[in-house]
């Protein structure tokens, strides 16, 4: 578990925020087929805009994806649970980094 994370850490160093993945790319990063992606977008599970008919997603949704498809294969989970434990391991990692702001700003 300690190398995924370390995967995910190293990957969004990399991807630039302004940075767009088209279907096709988000599914290769995932090692899932675009019908993969196109149910969990349709879940709510995952978020993309249209734009002349494609769809497009930026590097935070990349992640995403990549915790949801790793969880799901990893442990059999249902996409609705994969997507929850992905919510909390977000949440968390925010957390972490706030309360790293607020020690930084005390000292």
């Amino acid at each position: 578990m300690v190398t995924h994370n370390f995967v995910d850490n190293a990957l969004a160093e990399l991807l630039d925020e302004h940075t767009q993945f088209t279907l096709d790319d988000l599914a290769r990063t995932c090692c899932m087929a675009p019908d993969w992606v196109i149910a969990r977008l349709e879940a709510g599970l995952l978020a993309g805009e249209q734009a002349g008919g494609r769809w497009l997603f930026t590097s935070t949704t990349v992640l995403r994806a990549r915790r949801l498809a790793r969880l799901e294969s990893t442990f059999d989970a249902d996409p609705e649970l994969a997507a929850l434990t992905t919510d909390l391991i977000e949440e968390v990692a925010a957390l972490r980094q706030r309360l790293q702001q607020l020690e930084s700003r005390l000292g």
